[in-house]
């Protein structure tokens, strides 16, 4: 055997042990993961969030302890604290962020340019300066939003067929918060079609929110709708309440606000939001780039019913609107 022969033998013989090492250390390597809450720890619903995202990374072969690591902090509706611990999640230096509002998304994006952060659930990523674009986001952003602008003329639609006296409809909202700019329009261009008379309710504490849902007391033909808010969620319980005491009819834009004591809630399924952003996060680990994966909007809205509060108000849901419902609260 000439030396060049055995050189080329041997130099073979070196990589096919070195292949199965190769391939050993690329799967065991632990991929890092931030979660960044808008909402408490303790909220219900957000430890059903977290728990839709940790299954769709599951289904796709992510398990925490083997082949990824995930830290969540949980901002309470804080934006210092939201801020806070979007700084502390990015020097973690993870391969992927998670921002599940748009405060959080904000906050995210000003703490880092270079990682990637896939958002679930964001109602105008446009509007807000989340994204450039829809179809090519460009820079380290991308997700899955929650609604459209048509949603909140859809709210009255569903407010006039629960309770056809409605000639006006307040619309409650933070405004440091919310998203009400993609909604408002829509609502007040279809208003007067439906003969309802909106109106705008500010509110940035509990006092102000006492007084919005004071003003519509006894007031029979008016009606509450929410904008999505991560402070009205924040607040919800105290908001149903209120209103449920206050006689007013309530539609809400996410399922949990029914469940909660809200009369009608239509919107995204939240937990499906969560798991489809897992799918993201898995491509993004597997080497694409957010500018590559377009946002997408929700496919599927949810009706959730609550004859619990409908009887507390004395209101008779239509059976055609039973027959529609997704979920009914008994």
């Amino acid at each position: 055997m000439n030396l060049r022969r055995r050189d080329f033998i041997t130099a073979f013989a070196g990589s096919v042990v070195a292949w199965p090492l190769v391939a050993i250390a690329q799967q065991s390597k632990v991929m890092r993961i931030a979660v960044l809450m808008g909402i408490a720890e303790n909220d219900p619903e957000g430890q059903r969030r977290v728990a839709a995202f940790r299954q769709g990374l599951h289904d796709l072969r992510w398990e925490e302890g083997r082949n990824i690591r995930i830290d969540t902090r949980w901002g309470a509706g804080d934006a210092s604290q939201i801020n806070a611990y979007a700084s502390e999640l990015v020097n973690l230096a993870p391969d992927v962020i998670l921002a599940t509002n748009t405060p959080t998304a904000r906050a995210l994006q000003q703490a880092t340019k270079s990682i990637p952060i896939v958002f679930a659930g964001l109602t105008d990523p446009i509007g807000d300066g989340i994204v450039k674009s829809l179809s090519r986001p460009a820079g380290n952003i991308t997700g899955f939003t929650s609604f459209n602008a048509e949603t909140g003329g859809k709210w009255l639609e569903l407010l006039k067929e629960i309770s056809p006296a409605t000639k006006q409809a307040t619309v409650i909202f933070n405004p440091k918060t919310a998203t009400q700019a993609i909604f408002l329009p829509t609502m007040e261009a279809v208003a007067p079609r439906m003969g309802i008379a909106l109106t705008r309710a500010e509110v940035s504490d509990q006092a102000s929110i006492k007084a919005a849902i004071g003003k519509l007391a006894g007031n029979s033909d008016a009606g509450l709708v929410l904008i999505p808010d991560v402070f009205l969620a924040q607040n919800r319980k105290m908001i149903f309440g209120l209103a449920t005491a206050a006689k007013l009819p309530t539609v809400c834009p996410v399922s949990y606000f029914a469940r909660d004591g809200g009369l009608v809630a239509y919107g995204s399924n939240f937990s499906d939001l969560f798991r489809e952003a897992a799918t993201y996060v898995d491509r993004i680990l597997k080497s694409e780039k957010p500018s590559n994966l377009p946002v997408q909007d929700p496919t599927k809205y949810v009706l959730v019913i609550n004859l619990k509060t409908a009887k507390a108000l004395g209101v008779s849901i239509p059976p055609a609107m039973l027959t529609r419902a997704d979920e009914v609260i008994e």
